[in-house]
Formats: C-alpha cells, sequence, structure tokens
C-alpha cells in the first residue's frame, strides 16, 4: 500500500478513531519534503502515543537537525493508539510517517528512542505494523536500518535483538556521521555487514550483533567481539559545547495538547550532585551549560516564531545552572508584557528555589515541588541526595510566605537499607510541611530501581510483598487535614527492574510477552503482570531471579561494555559510601569526586558563570 492510498483510507477511518488530530501532520513548523528526491530517508519513531512523544526534545533535535540537510528527510512516527491499530490492521494499513503518509517500511533508516523500559513491546508492535522483520538477522540490505538510542541505551542488551545499530550518548553529535556512511554505502553493492563495519568505527556506535556474550544463570561468563579491530567496550558520545552544538530555532506546534505543550529550554547538560539512586546523574556527565547570551537568544527566536504562552528552562537540576537568576530576570523582564509564563521544572529543597520562583509567578503561577526522596536524614545520607529537612522546612516557610498554598512532595519506597523509621520519617516529615500555614502537601511515591552504571546496580530490586507493606503502612499514617497521597503500581516497577538490569537473554522474553498482548506497558490500565509472568515463563527464564538478584561487585556486569565515563572503581566506593551512610558533596564547589568522566571522554565540566572545573 502506497502514501495516497493511505491518505484516502485515513480519511474514512480517522472520523471514527479516539483523537484522530494524533494522526494528521501538516502541524506549524512541520516539514514534509519531497521523499522521491532525497538521498536519505529518516523516519524517527517514538513508542508511545502523540501527546507523549511530542514532548521528547531530543525528536524535536533531530529532526530539525537532519532536514536541515539538503539531500536528508526525517519525519515522525508515534504508536498509533488501540482504535487506529484496529482499523489499520482490518484494513491492511501499515504503519505510516506522519508527514507524508509514506509506509514506514519505505524508509531507509528509523531511529527509536528508548526513554523507558516499559515502552520495549510498543517498538515490536510497531516493527509488526510496518511489515518490518522484528530481529535483526532476518531483515535483509532491502529493509530499512534500524537504529536506537537514548537512555535506555546504557543497558541496551534486553532489546538488541531488533535493532541493527545501537546510539550511545548524544545522537546529535553523530547521526550526520551515521547517514554519511549509510548513503556512501547505499551506492555500492556491499552487503549490510560491510555497512555494519565501517559504523562499528564511529566512537559511540554500538553494533550487537558484532560482540557474543554468553551467560551462566546470573552472570556473564564470557563477552568478544567478532572482529579483532572492534573495541571491547563502546565509550558515550558527547557534545563538548552546548552553545556551538544544534538546537531548533522553529519548534513544531501541535493541533491538541500534549503531555508538556510548552518551549522546552535545556539550560544545561549533566549534573554534578551524585544522587547514588540516579542514573540520569551518572549517564549524562560532565556538566555542560549554555551561555546565558545563548539560551536569550533562542528563547527569542522559539517564542517569536511559535506564539507559546510558556517556556520551561529545563535540564537535571535548573536552580544549579549557574546563570539562572540571571537569566530568570532577564525572561521574566522580556516577556512579562507578552503574559509568556517560565516555569522551573527542577528546582532543589532550598529558599534560593524560592526566591527564582517569585521571580517566575509574577508572569504565571506555578506550582511547587521538591524531592526530599526519603524520610529520614539517615536514608538521605545513604542516597546521597544532600537535602536536610532543616533545608525542606525553610524552603516550604519560604514559599508560604511567598503566596505558595500547594506543595508537592516526591519520595522513594524501597530504597537500600531503608527501616520502618524511614517509612515513619516519610510521615512526620510531610505533616511538619502540611502544618506550615495549612498547607496543602500531596505526598507522591514511587518504587526505587536499581539501574544501571549507578552506586546501587549492584543491589536488588525491593520485595513485592515489602512494597505493598509499605504501601499500606503509608495509606495508613499519611492521613490528615491537607494531606494527599498518591502512589505508582509497584508490578510496573517489577518489570522495568528486570529490564533495566537485564541481559540479552531477555530479548525473547519481550517476543513472548507481545505475543502474548503486552504493549502500552508503561499505561497502567493496560499493563498485566501475568503476562510477564508466563512470557518468561514459556522461554524457561525466573522473572523474580532477574528482579530480586543482587551482584557482586567484583562480577562482570551485563552492560559492563558500555562505557559511559563513570568508572566503576567510583561507583563502588559510592556504594560503600552509601552502607557507611557518608555523603559525597558536589563536585562544582569542593574537591573533584574521581568519577573519571573528563578523563574517559576528553570533555571537561563547562560552567558557564566560572567556578569550580575540577578535574578528575
Amino acid at each position: 500500500m502506497q502514501s495516497e492510498e493511505i491518505r484516502e483510507k485515513l480519511e474514512d477511518i480517522l472520523p471514527k478513531v479516539s483523537k484522530p488530530t494524533r494522526y494528521l501532520g501538516n502541524e506549524m513548523y512541520s516539514i514534509d519534503k519531497d521523499l522521491d528526491k532525497q538521498q536519505i530517508n529518516f523516519l524517527l519513531a517514538f513508542p508511545d502515543i502523540y501527546e507523549v512523544g511530542m514532548s521528547h526534545l531530543g525528536i524535536k533535535i533531530l529532526y530539525h537537525l537532519l532536514n536541515e540537510e539538503d539531500g536528508i528527510a526525517a519525519e515522525r512516527v508515534y504508536t498509533p493508539w488501540f482504535d487506529l491499530e484496529e482499523k489499520m490492521r482490518e484494513l491492511g494499513i501499515p504503519l505510516f510517517s506522519l508527514e507524508s503518509k509514506e509506509p514506514a517500511k519505505n524508509f531507509d533508516i528509523i531511529g527509536f528512542t528508548l526513554q523507558y523500559e516499559l515502552s520495549y513491546s510498543n517498538i515490536l508492535n510497531m516493527l509488526d505494523l510496518a511489515n518490518i522483520p522484528l530481529e535483526s538477522e532476518n531483515r535483509t540490505k532491502d529493509d530499512p536500518l534500524l537504529i536506537a538510542g537514548g537512555p535506555c541505551a546504557a543497558n541496551p542488551e534486553p532489546i538488541i535483538d531488533f535493532f541493527d545499530v545501537i546510539v550511545i550518548g548524544e545522537a546529535e553529535e553523530l547521526i550526520k556521521e551515521v547517514v554519511d556512511i549509510y548513503s556512501q554505502w547505499q551506492k555500492t553493492e556491499d552487503g549490510k555487514e560491510k555497512l555494519l563495519h565501517q559504523l562499528a568505527k564511529v566512537s559511540g556506535i554500538y553494533i550487537p550483533s558484532f560482540y557474543d556474550i554468553r551467560y551462566n544463570v546470573t552472570k556473564v561468563n564470557s563477552f568478544m567481539p567478532k572482529y579483532s579491530d572492534l573495541s571491547d567496550s563502546i565509550t558515550k558520545r558527547v557534545i563538548s559545547d552546548l552553545d556551538e552544538s544544534y538546537y531548533p530555532t522553529q519548534w513544531i506546534v501541535p493541533y491538541m495538547d500534549i503531555v508538556h505543550d510548552r518551549i522546552n529550554l535545556e539550560v544545561a547538560r549533566g549534573c554534578s550532585r551524585s544522587c547514588r539512586f540516579c542514573q540520569a546523574g551518572m549517564i549524562y556527565r560532565p556538566v555542560r551549560e549554555r551561555s546565558q547570551e545563548r539560551l536569550e537568544e533562542l528563547a527569542s527566536n522559539l517564542i517569536g516564531k511559535t506564539g507559546y504562552e510558556e517556556l520551561g528552562l529545563t535540564s537535571l537540576s535548573t536552580s544549579d545552572y549557574s546563570q539562572i537568576k540571571g537569566l530568570t530576570e532577564k525572561l521574566v523582564e522580556d516577556y512579562s508584557d507578552l503574559q509568556v509564563g517560565i516555569s522551573l521544572p527542577s528546582l532543589r529543597a532550598e529558599p534560593f528555589s524560592v526566591e527564582l520562583g517569585k521571580k517566575v509567578q509574577q508572569i504565571k503561577k506555578t506550582g511547587l515541588t521538591f524531592a526530599p526522596e526519603a524520610g529520614t536524614q539517615r536514608l538521605r545520607d545513604v542516597i546521597n541526595k544532600g537535602v536536610t529537612e532543616k533545608d525542606l522546612i525553610e524552603t516550604v516557610q519560604a514559599a508560604y510566605d511567598a503566596g505558595w498554598k500547594r506543595v508537592k512532595l516526591y519520595f522513594m519506597i524501597g530504597l537500600p537499607t531503608e527501616t520502618e523509621k524511614d517509612l515513619a520519617g516519610i510521615v512526620s516529615l510531610a505533616k511538619k510541611v502540611a502544618e506550615i500555614g495549612k498547607l496543602k502537601v500531596k505526598v507522591s511515591v514511587s518504587t526505587f530501581i536499581p539501574k544501571p552504571h549507578t552506586p546501587f546496580q549492584w543491589v536488588s530490586f525491593n520485595r513485592m510483598e515489602e512494597l505493598k507493606d509499605k504501601i499500606d503502612y503509608l495509606k495508613q499514617n499519611l492521613r490528615g487535614k491537607g494531606l494527599s497521597l498518591d502512589w505508582n503500581d509497584p508490578a510496573l516497577s517489577l518489570l522495568e527492574a528486570a529490564f533495566s538490569r537485564g541481559d540479552r537473554r531477555l530479548n525473547q522474553v519481550l517476543i513472548k510477552a507481545w505475543q502474548l498482548g503486552a504493549k502500552f506497558e508503561g499505561w497502567s490500565e493496560h499493563f498485566d503482570v501475568s503476562i510477564w509472568r508466563q512470557a518468561f515463563k514459556e522461554v524457561g527464564l525466573d522473572l523474580e531471579k532477574y528482579v530480586y538478584r543482587d551482584f557482586n561487585l567484583e562480577a562482570r556486569l551485563p552492560w559492563d561494555h558500555i562505557e559511559i565515563g563513570v568508572t566503576k572503581d567510583y561507583l563502588r566506593r559510592e556504594y560503600n559510601k552509601a552502607l557507611a551512610e557518608e555523603v559525597t558533596l558536589d563536585c562544582r564547589s569542593t574537591e573533584c569526586s574521581g568519577c573519571g568522566v573528563n578523563q574517559i571522554l576528553d570533555v571537561d565540566n563547562c560552567l558557564v558563570g566560572g567556578g569550580s572545573n575540577n578535574e578528575d
């Protein structure tokens, strides 16, 4: 089926499905090139619905970056919701791109982003809808090249069977190299193996089929590159200078509400706080900031062209951006007359955050959210959160004095070394906050999941029975005027825990689960853990063994060949300091913590406001 026929069929079926705007395309600043006139057609795929995928900054960057190149067209595709998928299968409509309605199978390259493990089954469903063989070994030169990247590529092993190429690190730094190599290969009669071998030479590119990994029940037995000229580890590729890196000056404006319907202005990448549970804090190092001048220029372009009424200053810890005070004041001054709200989604529990909040609420009132993560100082020291009860109380008091009446607090349960005293600490802390001027306090509790490349990568996931008891405890005790509680389903976290620290054997579990009906697993109303238990059983694996295993500190881990820049020695030291309840200070303001990232990646921290630039 070709694009013209797909368009005709969509005219009939879109009025019959929910939210048809998801599939229309043609938004302001979307780009619709003539695919027949391009050398390379690249499809950017997000394995969730339009509203979620359209909020993703990485897709926006790659979309405009590629489309600004002559001879390259980039289009988008998101996972169709259940009702449209049913119609597509009934009428034989293949997965199609948003812009030209071209079948996905006709693109040269398809790039998926791996944002969260629970989206993996959607990837298989999208490939099946596209009539593309699921597994790389069954695809030929005539099929698209399948690429994946994103944060879950920090351990891609549970999903490598479905991809030809994995990008380790920041894709905008290397994507044009990949396209150039593909373009040259396309003009030859060489086979796919030759293409992959050429791509394997690009720094930051991992070709999973070129590495043989053997396991015993719980550990890696051997790891061997297929070719002698391949490295035995794949080092993350990063941008050294954010000011010089590409950032779109246009922004696709959707016709419908999306999850984050605003301009996201990325002020910095990386974080030096060393929270021991936080994978993003480890895998996005080193810290690199954009200059205030560049951010003001980008804000002017994006607000002027899109008409958006909200601009979010984003990073892992926005209040750590060294020019945040001056930037916020300037943006408020420049855009208050236009009623463009400035939002600060990620703030630390410190009075300075309230000062920032007071500035931005001059235009538009925003909520305040703080993340103490743990209820007691002991456990906050274990996870190296760097926030005290005094910090939080003083910050919330300042917020109340400034006019805020509602505060949201984030905590985690199931953290290493957690006891009932720590749970009681969550209750006590939330009630103390609620007593400040009779604030309304929403407590949001999530389940800790051990992640690769963190100091807690060796520890097991908390037992389900214990997690349910902990949630029951909080439900019974977190009551009172002004207090409310929400929590996530631990069963979703159980599956995420299995795949986040999983290995290649889970690829077959994923296929089996998808065959049994798994899709949209990140949506609690569509998640069914029994499907996954059956899938594990049918391929001869034990879900509990994957989730509840402790790794030996000296053992080779399934993801050890992925070099993200932070050394394993550093992670071991941090793990042992966690058990000793010792903290590690932010290396921006103190001595180097010795994580190794500056040496391994050969990129320095870049703080535009000056200050410490410690070297490992």
